[in-house]
């Protein structure tokens, strides 16, 4: 998904991006295999403790393997946010879109959990350090289409209401995706808290209901 290096310290573009994508069931079992590798080694020694070959050594790959998919860290970080947004697409349409007989109320506040990413361990993991270098090799286009694809992913979720007191209109659910996914993004950066985050998450379910509930046009 993103793939322009920062100023310093990313190296070249070409190697900032992910090299293929996998298609087939074994290479989507090895890509899994090194995001979750890359994850551990994240979470216990930062950005500065992942390289390519202790990923590799941790998801027992070898580096040329690693290489197949990914030339550089930079292009892993790129690859795994990309895969972040995947996931949280697909946990949308499973889980908030798909069921048959939800009520509005509980298609939205599922939603809302998801975009906010608090008590959503089927998402994942994503932190302030991961935000802070995204900002260094995403581009605007990039930030975009991340934003129609939530967006979408919001307007289907509405579509698949069937019991809606009233739709909100275009505008009104665009105003709803971008309260809750740029505060979950600046909630990152500030550093809040688990309890502070889940109270947010609460207030932005109770904001949106009650927001559809008003007729917001």
């Amino acid at each position: 998904m993103y793939s322009r290096p920062p100023s310093s310290g990313f190296g070249k573009p070409a190697a900032a991006k992910p090299r293929k994508r996998p298609t087939q069931a074994r290479a989507v079992f090895t890509v899994q295999a090194i995001y979750d590798a890359f994850v551990r080694i994240w979470r216990q020694h930062g950005w500065a403790g992942v390289t390519t070959r202790a990923v590799a050594l941790e998801t027992g790959v070898s580096v040329g393997t690693l290489y197949d998919y990914f030339p550089s860290k930079t292009a892993l970080l790129s690859g795994y946010v990309r895969h972040g947004v995947e996931q949280l697409l697909q946990a949308i349409e499973q889980q908030a879109v798909a069921p048959p007989h939800l009520p509005w109320q509980a298609r939205l506040q599922t939603l809302v959990r998801l975009v906010c990413g608090v008590n959503a361990p089927e998402l994942p993991w994503f932190d302030a350090e991961m935000l802070a270098l995204e900002a260094g090799i995403a581009e605007a286009k990039h930030h975009r289409r991340v934003h129609e694809e939530l967006l979408a992913a919001w307007t289907r979720v509405f579509d698949a209401c069937n019991d809606l007191p009233a739709r909100p209109s275009r505008q009104a659910i665009q105003a709803m995706h971008l309260a809750v996914w740029g505060a979950r993004r600046y909630g990152l950066l500030i550093g809040l808290s688990d309890a502070e985050a889940a109270q947010w998450a609460l207030q932005m379910e109770r904001l949106c209901l009650a927001m559809v509930k008003a007729g917001q046009p």
